[in-house]
């Protein structure tokens, strides 16, 4: 699914959370929505989209909903992945997102962005 697809189509999870980091608006970060991260593997060229990323903080954010219960192993390896890029993953359900974003916010986002 290309990048543009995924913007338009986007989760209730990611509409909440969009709202809130968008346009620097938590602790004035700069977060991307839909993000190619490209890599090389083998000899070959290829990259996952990370739901949010903040290049400043080298933070990828990933928002799972009931699909992630049915490619556990496919998520190990994009998350092997983007660890040996060097970037840190947080992965949160859409649930949390729906039900406490405030608290995922503050409890877990906030203590990253600030250190």
């Amino acid at each position: 699914m290309a990048v543009r697809e995924l913007r338009k189509n986007q989760t209730e999870a990611e509409e909440l959370l969009w709202s809130k980091l968008r346009n620097r608006g938590f602790l004035g970060k700069k977060f991307l929505r839909q993000h190619p991260l490209c890599f090389t593997i083998e000899g070959g060229k290829r990259f996952f989209i990370a739901d949010f990323y903040c290049r400043e903080k080298r933070l990828v954010i990933e928002i799972d909903g009931k699909i992630h219960l049915k490619q556990k192993e496919y998520d190990r390896y994009r998350e092997m992945i983007i660890q040996c890029l060097g970037l840190l993953m947080i992965r949160v359900t859409n649930e949390i997102i729906v039900s406490d974003l405030d608290g995922f916010l503050h409890d877990i986002l906030m203590p990253i962005l600030t250190e």
